[in-house]
């Protein structure tokens, strides 16, 4: 098992220093967003009462064959919204339009996920509700059609509030996993049933239930120890979960089995919201940032660790973020959607957050802005959101870090509870070179969900996971973008979900690349 190695923390004189330095540049940002919202043609809220607490996600994907990222929005009690994006070339200002529906302008959305599901090579979306889940699937042109009955995926009435998926050894089609939130029904209860559904001769057979369930509000299918298994990581909102609760981890190698002390798994408890995850050190394995009320967590694999045992280095890295980063507010911060994306293409991994109070709770903070934070040369992670121009104060929720009008900058989506959506357009003058990565194989499983991407300069190596999930309500199935720093030209090679690996290939900064199987 690898080794965690993470920045040393500095000492008080190197602190005193380091916040010198940050006066003397602190109107300078590394990068710069202009939110495009306001010129569009359309406006759009996420509403609801207290279903609606949590939730408002956004997928982004495209939806019409053009290369250019769509978005489908939730909108609790107003309805969700396809919007296709208006881009006809390189690096036009950021615009779309909306397509109404009567599939997809549903009431009641939660967020939704992309995911080819049957295979095609056209995107279906995952939508989730309060009410029936949707397996809507694509017919090409940004169409829809309900596909639960052909697909024989049954829903019950729950508020689902978590997603993610895999292909497991063998299978024709997707693993589903979806998390449950309160029950309705009876909210003393506490917390609903979490469900997986595995395919069966044709569709899907009848939902597996996952015991015990703790109210999650992300979940995310993920190889987490390089052993090409990609067990199921489940962060759970302890507000509901009681006594009993805490994260979980589940091993899917046959009937799903939740990771113990035994195992090295340790307990954590958190009022968890959002998963990502990432391999931010370059050993090829995952790093989980895990959003919550107070102190986010950053969780590696231990040093010499047999198991699940994970150590937090979120304070070492400067990404706790549990307090606002603006104005007099010192109470505790609520996180929501984490994404890492390397936002200014220096080679190294940022990460925005979503911040927002809940409904109206006293001891967490009101203003909450949201959160950019830029990775140092250094490893340590510094704040820029309101010098860049993205630290709104609105409750925000869902997000989508993605690059919309394929310039080689990934832009900003974030949907906002009472608030309108804001649309955010990298325009960072002078960022680093860049490599966008697709990836096709044959059916089933046509987009390598499970595999990962390998890409060097010769100096430093990048590792990505394909996954499908996590965030909190919001799923982006887009080419993985790399920002490169200086490089001009890197190698780059896939391995294969079954484990195989593509030959290595040159490709030069700077522009889109397909790997096909």
């Amino acid at each position: 098992m690898r080794r965690a190695s993470f920045p040393r923390i500095p000492s008080a004189a190197a602190v005193i220093a380091l916040a010198g330095s940050l006066c003397a540049y602190a109107e300078e940002s590394p990068v710069q967003f202009v939110d495009r919202a306001p010129d569009q043609a359309f406006e759009h809220t996420y509403t609801g009462g207290w279903e609606h607490f949590v939730g408002g996600g956004v997928a982004a994907f495209d939806c019409n064959g053009d290369d250019f990222l769509d978005l489908y929005v939730a909108g609790g009690t107003t309805a969700a919204k396809l919007l296709v994006n208006a881009g006809d070339g390189v690096g036009p200002p950021l615009a779309f339009n909306h397509k109404p529906g009567e599939v997809t302008d549903r009431l009641g959305v939660i967020g939704a996920y992309p995911l080819d599901i049957d295979s095609d090579d056209i995107l279906d979306l995952v939508v989730l509700r309060v009410g029936e889940n949707l397996l809507l699937r694509g017919l090409g042109e940004c169409t829809f059609a309900q596909a639960n009955e052909a697909w024989g995926f049954t829903s019950a009435d729950r508020w689902t509030t978590a997603f993610s998926a895999t292909w497991e050894p063998g299978a024709e089609w997707p693993t589903l996993a979806f998390g449950n939130y309160v029950d309705r029904t009876d909210p003393d209860i506490g917390c609903d049933v979490n469900v997986v559904y595995r395919p069966a001769s044709a569709g899907y057979e009848a939902p597996l239930e996952l015991m015990p369930s703790r109210c999650p509000l992300s979940m995310l299918f993920i190889d987490w120890d390089g052993s090409g298994r990609a067990d199921l990581r489940v962060s759970n909102d302890r507000h509901y979960y009681g006594q009993e609760g805490q994260e979980q981890l589940w091993r899917f190698d046959g009937p799903p089995r939740l990771y113990s002390a035994a195992d090295g798994w340790q307990p954590l408890k958190i009022w968890g919201m959002g998963i990502a995850g990432r391999d931010l050190f370059g050993d090829s394995r995952p790093e989980f940032f895990l959003t919550s009320m107070g102190d986010q967590k950053l969780r590696s694999l231990a040093e010499d660790a047999a198991g699940p045992t994970f150590v937090d280095s979120a304070f070492g890295l400067g990404v706790t973020a549990h307090v606002p980063h603006t104005g007099p507010n010192d109470r505790p911060s609520t996180g929501w959607h984490p994404a890492f994306g390397d936002v200014d293409n220096d080679g190294r991994d940022d990460l925005f957050i979503s911040k927002g109070n809940v409904n109206a709770m006293p001891g967490a903070a009101a203003d909450d802005p949201n959160n950019l934070l830029i990775q140092q040369k250094d490893g340590r992670f510094r704040e820029y959101s309101e010098r860049a121009g993205v630290a709104s104060t609105a409750r925000s929720r869902g997000a989508a870090l993605a690059d919309l009008n394929l310039d080689g900058k990934l832009d900003l989506v974030v949907v906002n509870r009472h608030a309108g959506l804001e649309i955010h357009e990298n325009v960072t003058s002078v960022p680093g070179n860049w490599l966008a990565v697709d990836v096709r194989q044959p059916a089933p499983n046509r987009r390598a969900i499970g595999g990962r991407i390998e890409v060097t300069d010769g100096e430093h190596s990048w590792y990505r996971q394909l996954t499908v999930g996590g965030g909190h309500a919001s799923g982006t199935a887009s080419p993985e973008h790399f920002g490169l720093g200086t490089a001009q030209e890197v190698r780059l090679r896939v391995r294969w979900p079954d484990g195989t690996e593509s030959p290595w290939q040159t490709a030069a900064a700077n522009q889109r690349v397909l790997i096909s199987r």
